[in-house]
């Protein structure tokens, strides 16, 4: 038989550790942002959670998504861009797009009845 493991979403704070954990230090953490060591303590310890000027620089540096560090200011996206299929490169076969010129004259036939 299989368990199957539900992975809960990390919470914003849970997100700032793990780019901590990434940098390896408050210090290096700091220098990666472009702020100081206090302000990354501050961020750790009295609001838990990034400040929004340094989310979408800590996004493209330790690769932690922008709605998980900050899910009040960018929210989940609803659809997972890399789970599209169909796109202008390759449509799907099936689909098949018209557009019916005749539809206006045949509305204003009807209306005369």
């Amino acid at each position: 038989m299989y368990s199957v493991v539900m992975e809960q979403p990390l919470t914003p704070h849970e997100a700032l550790r793990l780019c901590l954990r990434k940098a390896g230090s408050q210090e290096k953490l700091g220098l990666e942002l472009g702020c100081s060591q206090t302000a990354v303590w501050k961020m750790l310890h009295s609001s838990r959670r990034m400040s929004h000027q340094f989310v979408l620089i800590a996004e493209r540096a330790f690769d932690v998504p922008r709605h998980v560090l900050r899910p009040d200011i960018y929210p989940h996206p609803a659809i997972h861009p890399e789970a599209v299929e169909d796109s202008l490169d390759a449509p799907l076969p099936d689909r098949f797009c018209a557009i019916d010129l005749g539809t206006p004259q045949r509305m204003t036939a009807g209306a005369r009845r």
